[in-house]
């Protein structure tokens, strides 16, 4: 079994390093770092969509035993939640974050600091949770960090909507991607994107971002005792009344690129954030939705990964 002990942003010379810095930079302000393209003035910390400024912003950073198993491990993982997001999702669990913009203002070299801490006490790697408005800031921070030790795989936990020319400056710095795909390319899906996360075109610009992941990490790699060295991981949340739209996902899944990539099947939705006064997504996930979703899936073949059961 195939065993990569250490991040990959370790073999980047002085020189790669300054030219992933400097490619993030001139991205971040005016802001095109997400298919939104705001090109908010955030030196002038002018905050964008995502309501990200200037500085980098976390709500909170620790180890994090909730993720997928190969990603928590038995230390595990050490997670950065970072605050805004570049969507607006309607249901969203971590709303006071990701909407709210709950958290506190860090320099860069916190942020490094952050990395270093976590990897001191047991990390099994270090989880970037939507990350995509900070990645000038990250990839500072992690320069930095790595000249003084850091060394564990990196993490790149996001919903999906990335611009793929984007994730391509993040080639040998990722060794795992953790990538929603929330919708389906239908127009009905589109619609729902539209209505559930403010943005109608999701499933073009996530399913050429996630080509872009697979086309540097691969299927998922783990060690021999099961924890994630390098791969891809495409989460999925099925939402209560939206069965189309879940087999509007997977079956884009089963016929792209990355058709071998692990899936995480969620049915962990409930009701936060502004759904409990729209119905029908102001309830939880029935059985049979949840049935007949991964029925799909094991139709479709898409077999390696995890189907999380209903409580």
């Amino acid at each position: 079994m195939e065993r990569l002990s250490q991040g990959s942003y370790l073999k980047l010379s002085a020189v790669d390093w300054r030219e992933r810095v400097d490619f993030f930079a001139a991205h971040f302000s005016p802001c095109r770092i997400c298919p939104r393209q705001c090109r908010a003035e955030r030196s002038a910390d002018r905050s964008g969509t995502c309501k990200a400024r200037k500085e980098v912003k976390i709500a909170s950073h620790n180890l994090h035993f909730g993720e997928e198993p190969p990603i928590s491990g038995k230390r595990g993982s050490g997670t950065v939640f970072f605050s805004g997001c570049t969507l607006n999702c309607l249901f969203c669990q971590n709303y006071p974050i990701s909407q709210l913009f709950h958290g506190e203002f860090y320099s860069i070299e916190q942020l490094s600091g952050i990395f270093l801490g976590l990897q001191k006490r047991g990390a099994h790697n270090i989880n970037l949770v939507s990350p995509t408005p900070y990645l000038f800031h990250i990839l500072s921070a992690l320069e930095t960090a790595c000249a003084q030790g850091l060394h564990i795989p990196l993490v790149y936990n996001t919903s999906g909507y990335e611009r793929a020319e984007l994730m391509a400056g993040l080639s040998d710095i990722v060794d795992i991607y953790l990538p929603d795909l929330k919708y389906g390319p239908s127009k009905g899906s589109q619609q729902l994107g539209m209505r559930l996360s403010g943005v109608a075109d999701y499933h073009v610009h996530a399913v050429s971002a996630i080509a872009e992941m697979f086309r540097q990490a691969g299927p998922l790699h783990v060690d021999d005792d099961g924890i994630a060295l390098r791969g891809t991981i495409i989460r999925h949340l099925i939402i209560p009344g939206q069965t189309a739209n879940s087999i509007d996902a997977l079956r884009t899944i089963a016929a792209a690129s990355f058709r071998s990539v692990w899936l995480s099947l969620m049915s962990q939705y409930f009701p936060a954030h502004r759904a409990p006064d729209c119905p029908p997504f102001d309830r939880r996930l029935r059985v049979e939705e949840w049935r007949q979703v991964r029925d799909e899936a094991l139709r479709l073949g898409l077999e390696k990964g995890w189907f999380q059961e209903l409580d």
